[in-house]
């Protein structure tokens, strides 16, 4: 099944004593390229996330953002660093002594001190399993997304290569006619050169016209390639360098369709198929 390379997801829980949430984002890019952002005190996480996300995405341009923020509630307990109280109210004493009229000072302005309180310790081994069950969750959600919009971008395809069928069709039926004006063409001149016979000429002319018209290979080799493009977009797996690729080679063939043509009709058909393999590479550029 054909993905998208552009996606978003996200997904939030409670590990612990905090609410950690989940954000990935997703375009298009040549390779794997994934950008983490962390809070500091997360940053043990990386490696598993990092894992994670290389387990479910060959292809693109991911960015994973996780953020945290503590739980307040009633029954919670305030842990305050009595080492750091005992050193705060001793250099206080140490302070007044110095002082003519010294002032006190509040309970809740020695809390509001740096370090005075102490959060409580976070078990990291509950927290790196919580956020990789976390980025798990928002990655099956974010492949869904990949999925919808990679078969969307799969009809746009297969319903461009149907159009190109049509035109090579019509190359193929069109090509009879083509013949025949060389024929045509050909009897006129030998009917000029009669009385002057130059059979080094007419052999000149005659390859000349065969290679310049004679399309066939191209055509066979454009419908071979659109059967392939078909199937490859049905396949379980990265298919995007496949079909770029393809369509290099789509595009080779339809410009020397147009070089090689003299006929009107043909070198329509040949832009209008360049024109059709030019919006499937546009479509194929966000494909996994």
């Amino acid at each position: 099944m054909t993905k998208s390379m552009t996606a978003f997801a996200s997904s939030e829980t409670e590990i612990g004593v905090l609410t950690v949430n989940c954000e990935l984002r997703s375009v298009n890019h040549r390779y794997t390229d994934i950008l983490i952002k962390l809070p500091e005190r997360l940053r043990f996480a990386e490696t598993e996330i990092r894992s994670a996300i290389m387990a479910k995405i060959s292809r693109g341009k991911i960015e994973c953002t996780i953020t945290s923020k503590k739980q307040i509630k009633d029954s919670q307990s305030l842990f305050v660093n009595r080492d750091a109280v005992a050193a705060l109210l001793t250099a206080a004493r140490q302070i007044e002594e110095q002082m003519t009229a010294p002032q006190s000072f509040s309970a809740l302005e020695v809390l509001a001190f740096p370090g005075i309180q102490q959060e409580p310790e976070l078990d990291k081994d509950e927290l790196n399993r919580g956020i990789t069950a976390l980025v798990n969750r928002t990655l099956l959600k974010l492949l869904e997304v990949r999925e919808r919009e990679g078969q969307q971008l799969q009809v746009l395809i297969e319903d461009r290569c149907r159009k190109m069928q049509l035109y090579t069709e019509a190359a193929q039926k069109r090509m009879p006619d083509v013949l025949q004006a060389i024929r045509n063409k050909l009897k006129d001149r030998i009917t000029d050169m009669v009385a002057q016979p130059d059979f080094d000429r007419l052999e000149q002319e005659l390859v000349f016209l065969t290679q310049k018209l004679d399309i066939a290979e191209e055509l066979d080799r454009l419908e071979t390639h659109i059967t392939e493009v078909l199937r490859v977009v049905q396949q379980d797996e990265p298919v995007g360098r496949r079909l770029d690729f393809l369509m290099q080679e789509m595009n080779r063939e339809a410009n020397t369709m147009g070089a090689k043509s003299s006929d009107k009709e043909i070198t329509k058909i040949s832009i209008e198929l360049k024109v059709l393999i030019e919006q499937i590479r546009e479509q194929i550029q966000n494909i996994e």
